[in-house]
Formats: C-alpha cells, sequence, structure tokens
C-alpha cells in the first residue's frame, strides 16, 4: 500500500473511557510505520501492545503510516478493531486479513433451535467494555448490537469491534447474538459477523417475509461460499402494527427462523399511544404475536423491561408475559436477568404437580389405560400434553435435580 494517502481515526479518548481505545493513522506514502504510543497500561504492557500493532499492520498490508494511540487498558482484540477500523476510514483498500486468532471458539454445531431463551442481554456493539464480563451474569443469551444502541457514525467501526468479539470473547454457555441494521446496512453487517458463527441473528423492524429471506438468502450465500454449515437462527423483531398483523407469515419465512420478538417503544410510537409499565396498550399485539408464533411452531419472546430500578415491575411483567405464552424476555442490564429467570419459572408446586402428572401417564400408558387419573381426579391429554413441555422446560432451565428426575418431586 506504498504511496497511497489519507487519514482516520476511531476509539474513545479521555480519562473516563474504559477498556477502549483511540487510533489516529495517517498515510504519508514513505516512511515505514510510525508508532506513538501512550497507554495506561503501558509499563506493563506497552512492548506487547507495540508489536500487536505492527503485526496488525503488517497484516492489513499496511506500509507507511504514521500512528498514534492513547490506551485506557483495551485487550488486544479491542486495539485491533479500533486499528483496522481506522485504517478504512483513512480510505485505505485493505490487502490483508488482521482478524485475531480465535481464542472463544463457538459450539461446533451451534445451538438448537428450541433451546431455552428466558433472557437476552443487549449490549452496545461498540462498546467492549459491556461484552468482556457478559457470560459471567448467565443469561440465556447476548445480543451484540449493531443497530439503536449505535450511533449512525460508527455503525462501521461497531461491525468490526463485533466481529473481533464474537472471535475472542468467551460468553460462557449464553447464545451468541447479533442484532443487525435494517436494509443495506444489516446486509454489510452479515458479511462481516457470519463468517465468525453467530447463534442467532436479531432483524429489527420486520414488516414483510421479504426481508426475512434477503437476509435468509444472504447468509446463505456467505455460508455457502465459506463452507459453513452451523446453523444461525433467525429472530424477527416486530415493531410496527404491519409487522404485528404480517407475524404468522414472517415467521414461516424461513426454516431457520426459531423465535419471534416485539419491540414495544417503536410499536407504541407507531401507535401514536404511550407505552406503560402496564401494558394494557400493547397487550391485543403481543397476544396476536405469542399466536402466530405457536401457530408457526416457534417461540414467542417478550420485549424488554425499560426501567432498570424497577424490580418489582419487572418480575409482574415477567410472570405475566410467562401467563400469555411468551418464553422470554430481552434485558437492558445485568442486575435484570436474574429477576426474569425467575418469572418464567414455575413455582415449587407447579412443577411438582407436572412432574406427578407425567409420571402417571408414563404409568398408564404401561399399563396400556386409555385414561389417566391422578388422585380421584381424570386427566385430560391437553393437560398432560402441557404438563410434559413445563417438565421439559424446567429440564432444560436446570431447574430439575438428578434425584427429582429419578424419584418423582412430592409436595
Amino acid at each position: 500500500m506504498a504511496g497511497q494517502s489519507g487519514v482516520g481515526e476511531a476509539g474513545r479518548r479521555g480519562a473516563a473511557v474504559r477498556s477502549d481505545c483511540w487510533v489516529s493513522v495517517e498515510f504519508s506514502g514513505t516512511g515505514g510505520i510510525d508508532l506513538d504510543l501512550n497507554s495506561k497500561v503501558q509499563s506493563l504492557f506497552g512492548e506487547a501492545i507495540r508489536e500487536d500493532v505492527l503485526k496488525t499492520l503488517q497484516e492489513l498490508g499496511v506500509e507507511d503510516v504514521r500512528v498514534k494511540l492513547e490506551d485506557q487498558g483495551s485487550l488486544p482484540w479491542v486495539i485491533q478493531a479500533r486499528l483496522e477500523a481506522a485504517v478504512r476510514r483513512a480510505g485505505q483498500d485493505l490487502s490483508g486479513d488482521a482478524r485475531p486468532e480465535f481464542r472463544a471458539r463457538p459450539r461446533p454445531d451451534g445451538t438448537e433451535k428450541d433451546r431455552v431463551r428466558r433472557s437476552r442481554l443487549y449490549l452496545p456493539g461498540n462498546e467492549p467494555k459491556f461484552a468482556v464480563n457478559a457470560g459471567l451474569h448467565g443469561p440465556d443469551g447476548v445480543i451484540l448490537d449493531l443497530e439503536d444502541s449505535v450511533h449512525p457514525d460508527e455503525k462501521d467501526a461497531a461491525r468490526v469491534m463485533v466481529r473481533n468479539a464474537l472471535r475472542c470473547v468467551d460468553f460462557g454457555d449464553a447464545e451468541r447474538m447479533v442484532r443487525i441494521n435494517q436494509g443495506e446496512l444489516g446486509l454489510a453487517d452479515l458479511e462481516m459477523v457470519v463468517p465468525e458463527c453467530p447463534e442467532m441473528i436479531l432483524l429489527p423492524k420486520v414488516e414483510t417475509s421479504g426481508q426475512v429471506k434477503q437476509v435468509q438468502a444472504k447468509i446463505d450465500e456467505i455460508q455457502k461460499e465459506l463452507g459453513l454449515s452451523q446453523p444461525v437462527w433467525l429472530m424477527p423483531i416486530l415493531e410496527s402494527a404491519q409487522g404485528v398483523e404480517n407475524a404468522v407469515h414472517i415467521a414461516l419465512a424461513s426454516p431457520f427462523v426459531a423465535a419471534l420478538t416485539i419491540g414495544l417503544e417503536d410499536y407504541t410510537a407507531d401507535l401514536g399511544v404511550v407505552k406503560t409499565a402496564e401494558g394494557t396498550e400493547t397487550l391485543w399485539a403481543r397476544s396476536r404475536m405469542v399466536n402466530a408464533a405457536r401457530a408457526a411452531g416457534v417461540q414467542a419472546i417478550d420485549s424488554v423491561y425499560g426501567d432498570v430500578a424497577d424490580e418489582a415491575g419487572l418480575l409482574a411483567w415477567g410472570q405475566r408475559s410467562r401467563g400469555m405464552g411468551f418464553q422470554g424476555m430481552g434485558c437492558i442490564h445485568p442486575r435484570q436477568i436474574r429477576i426474569i429467570h425467575k418469572a418464567f419459572a414455575p413455582s415449587e408446586q407447579e412443577l411438582a404437580r407436572a412432574i406427578r402428572i407425567v409420571e402417571a401417564f408414563e404409568e398408564a400408558e404401561k399399563a396400556g389405560l386409555g385414561v389417566v387419573s391422578l388422585g380421584t381426579k381424570m386427566i385430560d391429554r391437553p393437560v398432560v400434553l402441557r404438563a410434559r413441555k413445563l417438565v421439559e422446560e424446567a429440564d432444560a432451565a436446570g431447574l430439575i435435580s438428578q434425584e427429582e428426575e429419578e424419584e418423582g418431586v412430592t409436595e
């Protein structure tokens, strides 16, 4: 890339910044690489950071450039992402691949379509400090967000950051999700993140089945080109009256749609009504979406609860959601995860009764009986099916001990 010129910068700077950095690059056309490094951890890791920057530039195919780096304790994959974004913003056509080595390899076979999705934690895609320890909070899924939480001017830098996070961050047992942007921006997001094997893609503001099919076609194209076979599940987000009306068609648009969810802030804005903590203004839409999801054989996942401080309100909302047929909801802060899991868990009495119903059904089947009874009550088949589903979900969520599975539960 000798002879080219341009200036670009990326990242955040200042004493208040944590686990991030600011990078400026200026291409001179001659003179090799000149690196001005100022790091919060320079005495311990200055030389390692310098070597990593030089290695990244070499892998990108960069030869003649002046680099300024102000680091506030960022990890190597963050510095690499900021450096690559700055080079791209300088207008350089990259000739190399500077993706960091995999440090957190994904599950080789991906996740199951009907896995437990009680909680999904939103993480701003351009804020690496939130991603580093996200898995420690125990969410069922983490969402690296490229849409609403990222400023329009930072979409390109966030895309590189999310790609590197997928390669390097250990999110534990959490499902690795990415919320892409709409339209062409979203297709560009897919080109960057699909090669890193995300397990679910969230599609914002979906109103027609065609939007889902377009995303699915792009994923298929990328996976075919790279020889990838791991499933990438889709979760369309319904955020308008039209989206809710077309819910069942959206859910059936691809066999990889695993769940539907709803965005209540945008939906209530579309209706022109005020969003309340009670949610009566969105009850019809949420009920319709649950019914559509069930008809299509996919999960129904509720929206987020925006008041982080209102734990009682969150618990009540989650319990009502479960009662409506939702199987989970979103969260915007780690402190909400525990409460959401509690809201979507059956009570001890409810679980104990479900286990006894399933046991009674299995004993009746072994005896060749067509009627199932529990004590003095006859149990209809729909009750048995509901009990079996509850037990399966509780087991998948780790709510049933080995002793309970082997011996049953008594009140």
